[in-house]
């Protein structure tokens, strides 16, 4: 059963409220160049990028959101930390989310001027709280754990946020520890009903970070906690997106591009199939509609895996049989697979 949490509007994107979980990610740009984070921007939009976070460390990088603001088509989220001019900069700026902590903005004045421009402009304000970025007496306490110190820093700001009647909220607990976030995002959807946005913080170069951020993210979103999310990957943040969708693909929570099925490959397989997979794999690249595509290379499991997918080859002595929609359309040589899968998929969409 999926948590349903009070629902918030990020640039006319839903978040919370039995909306669809969204893929998010974060420029790693220079925000000063309006022209180089632009075109990152346009790149992500591509990949399927839904909503996108800037850094704002200075006030010209705030100087430049309203360029980038026009010039893009998805949500942007502006990451304000300790100065709370830059987040009054990119509220006047146009920026359809904030990603603060209230509790490090300085004197409550400062924090009343921010939450009621935020109001004012209907601007969400996310509570991002990480275990490498805990209040100093929370992280020098030793009785306390470090779920506790993430979840007891993050009520700390939902606190003053809503004793200024503010509740356009949004919340994030992350580690780079995965049963230190689960229990943390646990424990935090139990005390508050504002959306969550997942992620596991720092979580690596692609062929660890990819895994981490599955197992971490898999879990939670498959006990229904959840609204947002971002994979956390060192490089390009195209990346993040496409693991992104990849984990909700494999809880059947979104479907964007194609899902191929292949196999691991044995002793009976009697064709070169991991170049072919490879093969079909970057030719799928291309291709934006929801299909499944099978790539099987014996007679064991390949025709039953092939007949389910919506196109798919089972692989014989050096030739295979094509599928399309549960029916067998023909056999080929095994030099004819890639371009007959193929002809298929692209005849049928």
């Amino acid at each position: 059963m999926r948590r349903i949490s009070k629902p918030i509007s990020i640039g006319g994107v839903v978040v919370g409220g039995g909306a669809p979980v969204t893929v998010q990610s974060m420029t790693n740009t220079d925000t000063r160049d309006a022209q180089a984070t632009i075109r990152q921007i346009h790149a992500l939009e591509e990949a399927g990028c839904e909503i996108i976070r800037v850094a704002v460390p200075d006030r010209v990088a705030a100087d430049a959101l309203p360029a980038i603001k026009k010039d893009i088509h998805i949500p942007l989220i502006a990451d304000i930390h300790f100065d709370y001019r830059l987040a009054l900069a990119a509220l006047e700026a146009g920026v359809d989310g904030l990603r603060l902590n209230p509790g490090n903005i300085g004197a409550e004045e400062r924090v009343q001027q921010v939450v009621r421009k935020a109001k004012e402009r209907q601007v969400p304000i996310r509570i991002g709280v990480n275990s490498g970025s805990l209040p100093k007496d929370l992280d020098e306490d030793p009785t306390l754990s470090a779920v506790d110190k993430m979840v007891t820093g993050a009520m700390r700001h939902v606190k003053i946020l809503e004793d200024l009647d503010f509740e356009m909220i949004k919340i994030s607990v992350k580690s780079f520890d995965v049963p230190t976030t689960v229990e943390a995002y646990r424990r935090i959807a139990e005390l508050t009903p504002y959306p969550l946005h997942l992620g596991i913080t720092e979580a690596g170069l692609p062929d660890v970070g990819t895994i981490r951020s599955a197992v971490g993210l898999g879990v939670l979103l498959y006990e229904g906690l959840g609204d947002t999310l971002r994979v956390s990957l060192t490089g390009d943040p195209v990346d993040e997106v496409k693991v992104g969708y990849e984990i909700l693909k494999s809880l059947n929570m979104r479907q964007r591009g194609p899902v191929m099925i292949s196999c691991p490959t044995c002793g009976r397989t009697e064709i070169d199939l991991v170049t072919l997979a490879q093969q079909v794999s970057e030719r799928l690249k291309a291709i934006k509609e929801p299909i499944k595509v099978a790539v099987m290379g014996c007679i064991v499991n390949g025709p039953g895996e092939a007949k389910g997918a919506d196109f798919g080859l089972a692989g014989g002595k050096g030739k295979g049989v094509i599928f399309r929609k549960g029916e067998i359309v023909r056999t080929v040589p095994e030099s004819e697979l890639l371009d007959a899968l193929m002809a298929e998929i692209e005849a049928g969409l």
